[in-house]
């Protein structure tokens, strides 16, 4: 039986994480860090309710930190699948990462020097080495075409215009379709072109499910 849980991006508007499980195979769509106040940024050291080893791809909507920011921390607990995305999304997640790595190194040894954290010595969430390893697991898939995941379930991305790559996720799998819209919008700009294929909230068909988030 296909299940849907989210682990992020639910009860608050990062940390986007949704899982899908059909009997022994996970998916996890979209892999965020959660931002902002410091209960929510603590939400990031949480371990996850499955373990990341246990989890057999993740697929990405778009390259912004609270949709991708948590993967070299998957990675370094143990994830070892791959990570679908279009060749967009990859090239500035990328960026992202590993910036984001550079500034959790910077800051773990900023609060050495100082000494004013609790924790003897403070580690980073992970470092540039951790986004590193994560860009080495990324697996490009084009618009439009139907690509097959692990466990049977097929992929395929949609324009959704917001950033360079962004992506909703139109995902099939035991019998049912779960369209990800991912974040929306920027009608009409010529680099982003929301195309007639594109799953927004009305153009979906009515007997799948539709995930929108709340970004």
């Amino acid at each position: 039986m296909l299940t849907l849980t989210s682990l992020g991006g639910a009860s608050t508007v990062t940390g986007s994480k949704h899982l899908l499980t059909n009997g022994d195979k996970r998916i996890l769509i979209d892999c965020g860090l959660f931002q902002g106040l410091k209960n929510l940024r603590e939400l990031n050291w949480a371990p996850l309710p499955v373990p990341p080893s246990s989890i057999d791809a993740v697929v990405l909507t778009h390259a912004h930190l609270d949709h991708s920011g948590y993967l070299p921390r998957l990675v370094r607990d143990g994830f070892r699948g791959r990570i679908y995305a279009t060749a967009a999304t990859r090239d500035v997640a990328e960026l992202i990462l590993k910036d984001s790595g550079f500034l959790n190194e910077k800051d773990a040894e900023y609060a050495n020097r100082k000494g004013f954290s609790k924790h003897k010595p403070a580690l980073p969430l992970y470092g540039v080495r951790d986004a590193e390893r994560a860009m080495a697991m990324f697996t490009i898939v084009p618009f439009q075409d139907a690509f097959e995941l692990p466990g049977g379930a097929t992929l395929t991305f949609r324009y959704a215009g917001h950033i360079l790559g962004a992506a909703s996720a139109d995902i099939e799998w035991g019998g049912r379709r779960i369209a990800f819209s991912g974040d929306l919008g920027r009608y009409g700009d010529p680099l982003e072109p929301f195309a007639s294929g594109a799953c927004t909230p009305r153009s979906c068909r009515i007997d799948q499910v539709r995930i929108l988030p709340l970004t």
